[in-house]
């Protein structure tokens, strides 16, 4: 757990996937073509915790959904790449805008295709349901599962090793307990 909480307190860059991680990964769409997702409050009030305790989120998806740019929005994550089937080169740019090395940055993932990305930053996450061909690339694996608290659990884990949970609790009213 130390080592996990010494790499945690090196990220500048949270970036998270979105079918599986911020989602259930159930794809619902109408007979208008138009699709539909379900987030998890709790997982949007962490990542707004995380977002005001100073570190940057973002999101590198592999589709492109209205939905997605309207929660994020809502959520304040300006860094938002859609349509990345190949998510390493978003990932650079995005590195690279930010000034980051890729020891700043966790990534939040729940399939192969995230593997490339997994390889290469300081904290490499897998949802509890992720596919276990990724779990060789990990350094943590959530206890919940993508769309049901996982994005959660990763900021608060951020925030306890950096020091900052019990302050952003503190907005609401939860004084003791957290470590």
């Amino acid at each position: 757990m130390k080592n996990l909480f010494e790499r945690a307190a090196k990220i500048r860059l949270v970036i998270f996937d979105v079918d599986g991680v911020l989602t259930d990964g159930h794809l619902f769409v109408g007979d208008d073509g138009q699709e539909y997702k379900a987030f998890h409050a709790r997982d949007g009030l962490g990542m707004t915790m995380l977002q005001a305790s100073g570190v940057i989120l973002g999101i590198i998806t592999g589709r492109t959904s209205k939905v997605v740019t309207h929660r994020m929005h809502l959520l304040g994550i300006q860094h938002v790449f859609q349509g990345q089937v190949d998510k390493l080169p978003a990932f650079l740019t995005l590195c690279q805008q930010l000034q980051l090395n890729p020891e700043q940055v966790a990534y939040v993932g729940d399939d192969v295709i995230d593997v490339p990305i997994l390889k290469e930053v300081g904290l490499a996450i897998a949802v509890a349901d992720a596919n276990e061909l990724i779990l060789p690339y990990i350094h943590w694996q959530t206890r919940l599962p993508g769309g049901r608290g996982a994005a959660r659990e990763v900021c608060e884990l951020i925030m306890r090793a950096q020091g900052t949970l019990a302050q952003q609790l503190q907005r609401y009213g939860i004084l003791q307990g957290v470590t």
